[in-house]
């Protein structure tokens, strides 16, 4: 019959009596000889050497007296201890002792687990890599996407991402499913609504709403370079061909609607995506009609009670918001209605998102001018405040600023973010001046 093994130890204390290398006044000095064996995974302690702080008890540093083979330490003293003389003196004891054993037991836990975690760990991910890889190379020649997971994969252990799907109770399947989802994404020029591209992957309509699996392919499109960094979820997912749906979203619109809606003029109502995506605009009035494009809601609701004092006789205040970061879909609407006729300028927050936004719309649309987005601009946002009243950029690097580089010098140099609101009552009034 086999003998049971030692809980904490390999099993060779059977028989051995640890009584005179235990007691409460050596606690100090088998706990820290049981970190050692954690860090190292070193389970006997019986080669090489550790070191050890004295404690400042005097009864305690005198008890190991015979363990440390000199004289006792002083308070605090860093001790170094050669674990094979440990060794020897311990076994005056009994043959089988070893520094490990004797720790284990004064500890009352199995040493070494830390590293022996940490081996299993490395293997757990060692192996889940070698799947993403197989499974992404396996994705089909035509998908529009296939990320190459070789340079992908240190990406998502950075960022996090393997370790959450090592928590997770089945993460080869969502690399597969993952993989799936990728392969399945739309040619370019094409689109796909979110809910059904899940269904026909998982089965499950809402598979891709939230949780592990979305998460997971956005990172991987990301680290894969498909889509930038930092959009919002509908953005991520929208540069990719899919549609989270076409009628939520869209753009905030006041005094500017599509052709033949018939709507009072201090009306702010959303246009969805699906509209936008098919609309025409109205002519403009006279060749110098604007169109403004801002970032925020709060300067649409400021912009709509502005609008309620005006008749139609005075101005139509045209405005719209993109609710942040601007869609394909929602800037190639704005270029739409530039094309028709309509002087467009856009605004957005001074931070490095709102930068992005406004350099984004003046690409598409090469006739947009920038609304108050210079340098002066920026510093009188600030003026008049003090550091704490506003956000510190948070990137390093300020995105570029080719329709005025003072801009992001000066951003650079103040490091502060500065909001459309601060400049309420100015864009206000631009407004109402064509």
């Amino acid at each position: 019959m086999t003998e049971p093994t030692c809980e904490w130890c390999s099993g060779d204390c059977a028989d051995v009596d640890l009584t005179p290398v235990l007691g409460e006044h050596l606690d100090w000095f088998w706990r820290q000889l049981a970190d050692a064996a954690d860090r190292r995974g070193d389970v006997e302690l019986v080669t090489g050497s550790t070191t050890i702080k004295a404690p400042a008890n005097p009864t305690e540093r005198a008890a190991a007296l015979g363990l440390l083979g000199g004289r006792t330490p002083a308070s605090g003293q860093t001790i170094r201890i050669n674990l094979a003389d440990l060794t020897v003196r311990i076994r005056i004891h009994h043959p089988r002792l070893t520094p490990g054993i004797v720790a284990a037991h004064a500890t009352r836990r199995s040493l070494g687990e830390r590293v022996r975690d940490n081996a299993q760990r490395r293997a757990a991910v060692d192996q889940l890599r070698q799947h993403a890889i197989n499974t992404f190379t396996a994705v089909p020649d035509t998908a529009p996407i296939r990320p190459d997971m070789q340079s992908v994969w240190p990406i998502l252990q950075r960022t996090g991402w393997v370790a959450r799907l090592l928590a997770t109770d089945y993460p080869e399947q969502l690399i597969d499913q993952t993989a799936a989802i990728i392969a399945a994404l739309p040619p370019d020029g094409q689109r796909i609504d979110r809910r059904r591209l899940a269904d026909a992957v998982t089965r499950f309509p809402h598979a891709l709403d939230e949780g592990m699996l979305p998460g997971l392919a956005l990172a991987i499109l990301v680290g894969a370079d498909a889509i930038p960094a930092g959009l919002p979820n509908r953005a991520a997912w929208a540069a990719v061909g899919v549609d989270c749906d076409d009628l939520t979203g869209g753009l905030l619109a006041l005094g500017i609607y599509p052709a033949r809606w018939s709507l009072p003029p201090d009306t702010a109502l959303t246009i969805p995506p699906r509209e936008l995506s098919r609309c025409s605009w109205p002519a403009p009035p006279h060749p110098n009609a604007s169109v403004y494009v801002t970032e925020n809601p709060s300067v649409v609701t400021a912009a709509a009670e502005l609008a309620e004092t005006l008749s139609v006789t005075q101005h139509t205040v045209r405005l719209l918001c993109t609710v942040g970061t601007p869609s394909a879909r929602e800037i190639d609407a704005i270029a739409r209605l530039a094309a028709a006729g309509w002087r467009v300028a856009v605004r957005a927050d001074f931070d490095e998102a709102g930068l992005q936004h406004v350099d984004a719309v003046l690409k598409a649309v090469t006739t947009a001018r920038p609304w108050r987005m210079d340098a002066a601009d920026y510093l009188a946002s600030l003026a008049g405040t003090s550091s704490t009243d506003h956000a510190r950029l948070r990137g390093r690097t300020i995105p570029a600023t080719p329709w005025d580089p003072q801009l992001q010098r000066a951003m650079s140099e103040r490091g502060l973010a500065a909001y459309e609101e601060t400049l309420i009552d100015v864009l206000l009034n631009d407004l109402t001046v064509e």
